[in-house]
């Protein structure tokens, strides 16, 4: 090997970059900045164009490194000569002679060795990552004093003996199947990922609630008596700008709400219990809470009066003071026919005091006190079949 070999596996190098840049564009036009991508592509045009291989390993060997310091093995110079162009790495130095330069390398071929190397030209797909212990074909040079002329006599004669192919465009057949696999996985697998992300995204969009939210359990307890309150209560959820809503929580059950607020107002009410409106900062606040409420004795008096059938006369007395004389009495009727009639005083006290099993339905809907702790206002309603009446 002579330091003219190298020069010339340089301006191989370079032709061999000029012929891919002509139909690729890669990542950076100097050849030796390639990576990755733009290295399988290579290949696969070096396997379309000249149905030869070289492997990763030796790119980076002899292409990534600049200049070299010791040629490739024979079949890949051939190879890279044929991708550029060329019948042979003996042909491309022959059309790039320096100066004084006389070709040495093939004078005393013997008529085997050159049907060798045309063969190893020829073959379907010549894998680089072969063992380095493949022989190179071995020129040994046996007569050392011949006459320039008759030197050049002799390359003319060896140039002859050979099959020179007529440099043509398109050297091979080779099929791009595996280029179109290569890249028919590359976009499969594109799609896959944005398929991914679509359904994260839905995801996250059809269950936001669900993920976002939080969820919250009051359960309320009688101030006075520290028991779980046996009575359904109204829960009216505020919102700014927005129309409450409405919940009913269960008799000896916590009430949830779920939410992702950061903030809450709610207004708990009661027939029996003063409406109270709690506020919370959900930021800060415990999932689950007691919440304590204070019960209306003349409502829970009423209903007791209203039920029991006892001591009728020490009923009616107790009524009479608890009752103002101005207080507005409404009776509900819940049926097709809705409406709603006013009594006064003392009829209301003859209906809640009189035997009758009519009274086991009644049920206090609301009550309101004056400063001086006198009833002003009760609303009631008995429950019967008024469509039977």
């Amino acid at each position: 090997m002579s330091d003219l070999d190298l020069l010339h596996f340089e301006q191989l190098k370079s032709e061999v970059q000029s012929q891919y840049l002509a139909n690729h564009t890669p990542s950076f036009d100097d050849i030796s900045k390639w990576k990755g991508i733009d290295i399988i592509y290579f290949q696969e045009d070096l396997r379309k164009k000249a149905k030869g291989n070289i492997s990763e390993k030796s790119f980076y060997t002899y292409f990534k490194n600049s200049p070299v310091t010791k040629l490739p093995r024979i079949d890949m110079l051939n190879i890279l000569s044929i991708y550029a162009g060329y019948v042979s790495w003996y042909d491309f130095k022959k059309n790039h002679l320096f100066a004084d330069e006389i070709l040495k390398d093939y004078e005393d071929l013997q008529e085997e060795e050159i049907k060798e190397l045309e063969k190893s030209v020829a073959n379907a797909e010549i894998l680089d990552d072969i063992s380095e212990k493949s022989e190179k074909v071995q020129i040994s040079p046996q007569k050392e004093d011949y006459a320039p002329n008759e030197n050049s006599n002799l390359q003319k004669s060896i140039t002859e003996n050979q099959t020179v192919k007529p440099k043509s465009e398109n050297l091979s057949t080779y099929d791009d199947g595996d280029s179109k696999t290569t890249l028919s996985l590359v976009k499969k697998y594109i799609w896959l990922g944005i398929s991914a992300v679509l359904a994260i995204l839905v995801g996250l969009l059809g269950f936001k609630d669900e993920i976002f939210s939080k969820k919250y359990y009051y359960s309320f307890i009688d101030a006075d008596r520290n028991s779980k309150i046996n009575a359904e209560l109204q829960v009216q959820i505020l919102k700014d700008n927005e129309t409450p809503i409405l919940y009913v929580a269960k008799p000896n059950e916590p009430f949830v709400y779920t939410t992702k607020s950061k903030t809450l107002t709610m207004v708990v009410s009661s027939p029996y219990y003063r409406t109270d409106t709690i506020q919370r900062n959900l930021e800060t606040a415990p999932e689950a809470e007691n919440i304590e409420l204070k019960p209306n004795d003349y409502a829970i008096m009423l209903f007791y009066y209203s039920k029991s059938l006892k001591d009728l006369k020490k009923k009616r007395i107790s009524l009479n003071y608890l009752i103002s004389d101005q207080a507005l009495i409404y009776q509900v009727f819940d049926n097709q026919f809705y409406g709603v009639e006013t009594m006064d005083k003392q009829r209301y006290i003859n209906l809640v005091t009189l035997p009758s099993t009519s009274l086991e339905k009644l049920e206090v809907i609301d009550t309101q006190t004056d400063k001086s702790g006198k009833i002003v206002m009760i609303k009631f309603k008995i429950d019967t079949d008024e469509k039977n009446n």
